[in-house]
């Protein structure tokens, strides 16, 4: 079946697989934001250790999303990888070791006679929360910012004295920090940040069974909906006005096009449709709990997660499709990555559509597994009485 596919709708079709994941992950990133509320929501240690178990049965499912993630990105597009992993490290090693010290809190957070203590492993839950979510946001905003790169696929044919040949070659000083000085990268960082955190709040909401955190939920929603619902908005109309990426499809030549990425969502209705979903379904899921004056709904998160899934779905879209250079060089044009020239070759390709036949499966038995561990609300009662406790 797939090796009747053209070799460009093979590598269209991967960069829908790779979009849905990393959709699918800012979603599944309100265990970090419910990480960086622990101190805010939970008052005594019982609270506290509620709010960390609850969120200790769902981060293994951010974790291996992650993990997907990024091998589905290297083996369908291995230049971004070799590129962007390869030169930007210090942000992709911060992200790396920020999630190596979530999984070592939760282990140890409550061992007898641990060495530093249960508010030390609750601290580098709050850095996962806080680094994880600002770190993504700005990385995934080089998508429509571009960073400094050169790319020479002829590289491989030189051998330079003993060193090994490269392709791509960074050159930003600070080897990907220096993302983090650009104001566009660092709004979409704080969007991230403040969504994953409103994420939590409504999932708290549907699972926490007890009235004094519940409280403060509905407070804390309110205050984390503005920030987010504001830089949102800045990200979104600088994206919109902003110059972006072109490629010409004959002579695939990149060139700066005005208002690139607000052409790209006129040309491509389905995707502004799905935008438009997500964004309102997102909104709606939020402001439900908040208006309401006597019985809240603790329906949102399913609401605002699945907008969530539609809006940064559509965004990885307007990055790869309609003639875009999906990771730009501000250094040298001619040197970004599209995903034309930077795909794995039509054997690989092919071989891995059929192996993303199995995601369908995967997917529910992750469903399957999800509903079974939230088959009911989680008290202080119910943690008293678990034998395993995060």
């Amino acid at each position: 079946m797939f090796e009747t596919f053209s070799y460009i709708a093979l590598q269209q079709y991967w960069w829908i697989i790779v979009s849905l994941l990393g959709a699918i992950l800012v979603f599944l990133m309100f265990v970090q934001g419910g990480q960086t509320l622990i101190y805010t929501l939970g008052k005594t240690e019982d609270e506290r250790t509620v709010l960390v178990n609850l969120l200790g049965r769902k981060w293994e499912f951010t974790f291996t999303t992650l993990v997907t993630f990024g091998g589905a990105f290297f083996a369908s597009f291995p230049l971004f990888y070799s590129t962007s992993f390869g030169g930007a490290y210090w942000v992709w090693m911060l992200i790396l070791i920020a999630f190596v010290v979530q999984a070592v809190s939760y282990e140890y957070r409550t061992k007898p006679n641990n060495l530093f203590g249960q508010r030390t492993y609750e601290t580098l839950l709050f850095i996962n929360g806080l680094l994880g979510t600002v770190l993504i946001g700005t990385a995934v905003a080089t998508f429509f910012t571009g960073s400094a790169f050169s790319v020479d696929k002829m590289n491989i044919t030189r051998l330079i004295g003993d060193k090994m040949p490269v392709i791509s070659e960074w050159k930003g000083l600070a080897y990907g920090l220096e993302a983090a000085l650009n104001l566009q990268n660092v709004t979409l960082g704080l969007t991230v940040f403040f969504l994953a955190r409103v994420l939590a709040l409504l999932y708290f909401m549907n699972r926490v069974n007890n009235t004094e955190i519940m409280v403060r939920v509905k407070k804390q929603l309110i205050y984390n909906a503005i920030p987010f619902v504001i830089f949102f908005l800045i990200f979104t109309i600088w994206l919109l006005l902003s110059k972006g990426f072109a490629v010409n499809p004959i002579s695939k030549e990149v060139y700066i096009e005005p208002y690139k990425y607000l052409h790209n969502l006129i040309a491509m209705p389905v995707v502004a449709i799905i935008f438009v979903i997500g964004v309102a379904m997102v909104l709606i899921g939020i402001i439900r709990p908040i208006a309401c004056f006597v019985k809240c709904s603790t329906k949102g998160i399913w609401l605002t997660g699945i907008g969530t899934i539609l809006t940064v779905f559509a965004l990885f879209l307007l990055a790869g499709f309609s003639n875009t250079a999906y990771y730009p060089s501000t250094f040298d044009l001619q040197s970004s990555l599209t995903i034309e020239n930077s795909s794995s070759s039509f054997y690989t390709l092919t071989i891995m559509s059929y192996v993303s036949l199995l995601v369908p499966f995967v997917l529910a038995y992750i469903w399957y597994a999800w509903r079974s561990i939230d088959n009911k609300k989680i008290d202080i009662d119910e943690i008293k009485s678990e034998s395993h406790v995060y």
